[in-house]
């Protein structure tokens, strides 16, 4: 069963206005999300995915609508782990928290418009060449294991391949310039730190993209459901950062759960043909995972804020 395009010109023109609403409260606002406005706004993006979820399931089906549930849960889950590379990003350039709001908003625009690029070449491939699938399924075993035994530490942007590019090819300036990501300096303009901090944020999004958009196509090859549920997921990064990152702490165990949920929808991709997994059950399982995942990092960090209140 084919999309109808006006369902995709529905659910764009949707997403338009949503991201239009929420930028013109958060300007409106004039100062950084509290953690109490952080969760709302979360919970409010939750809530709209899925009353998006309930009309696809009318429109579509439960087949489809538990598809979508399944490929946003994976996407929304990974995405948690995108946040702490954004916190260390901003910690690395030193970026004033009114500041990183602008940051991530553009980059948010920027994810978008990459995901849907990466996703129309991921489908075309799959498409043509169906095995593709058993190698984006290795490719995700291979992750899992990486990221289930990697070293815990901050990674080095100062010499990244994005930072040497930056330095070598475009004028930069280490100040900041208020909120712009440009800024003439003496005779000339120059980036401004922030825009270098943009960059490497869209790069890093660019980069997880290429774990979570194969995940989504163990689920489905739909087009509509894993752009979607993609989109979805990416929307409301933005509050969710601003929540995530005060309680990063808190999940110590979080790549664990990732590399499961990687390396069960890797296998699931890998036997596809031989023994199928109902999506239903691949949802219950993904769940299963991230509960006991977080249920151990809270119950494991209990007793971390007293601590460091103590020293």
């Amino acid at each position: 069963m084919t999309t109808s395009i006006w369902f995709w010109i529905a659910f764009n023109v949707g997403v338009f206005i949503a991201l239009t609403i929420d930028l013109a409260q958060f300007k409106h606002r004039g100062r950084e999300l509290s953690m109490r406005a952080a969760t709302r706004r979360t919970a409010i993006w939750i809530v709209l995915s899925l009353l998006f979820n309930l009309l696809v399931w009318k429109l579509r089906g439960p087949d489809k609508g538990l598809e979508f549930l399944t490929g946003y849960v994976i996407e929304y889950s990974l995405s948690v782990d995108n946040i702490f590379v954004f916190v260390i990003i901003f910690a690395y350039f030193k970026v004033p928290p009114m500041a990183q709001h602008r940051a991530l908003v553009w980059g948010i625009m920027g994810a978008l418009v990459m995901r849907g690029i990466m996703i129309l070449l991921g489908l075309t491939l799959v498409s043509r060449f169906h095995f593709i699938l058993y190698i984006f399924g290795i490719f995700l075993v291979v992750t899992a294991i990486r990221m289930f035994f990697g070293k815990a530490g901050e990674p080095d942007f100062g010499e990244s391949l994005v930072m040497r590019f930056c330095r070598n090819w475009i004028p930069i300036t280490p100040e900041f310039y208020g909120e712009n990501f440009i800024a003439r300096v003496g005779n000339r303009w120059m980036l401004t730190s922030l825009g270098v901090a943009l960059i490497v944020i869209d790069v890093m999004d660019l980069i997880f993209a290429v774990d979570s958009i194969p995940a989504v196509f163990a689920i489905t090859q739909d087009p509509f459901i894993v752009y979607t549920s993609n989109i979805c997921a990416i929307l409301g990064l933005r509050s969710l950062y601003f929540m995530v990152a005060r309680m990063m702490n808190r999940f110590v165990y979080l790549k664990i759960g990732l590399a499961f949920v990687l390396g069960f929808v890797g296998l699931k991709m890998i036997m596809a043909n031989y023994f199928p997994v109902p999506t239903l059950i691949s949802l219950g399982i993904i769940m299963i995972i991230l509960a006991i995942t977080v249920m151990i990092s809270v119950l494991a960090t209990q007793n971390r804020d007293g601590a460091d209140d103590r020293k």
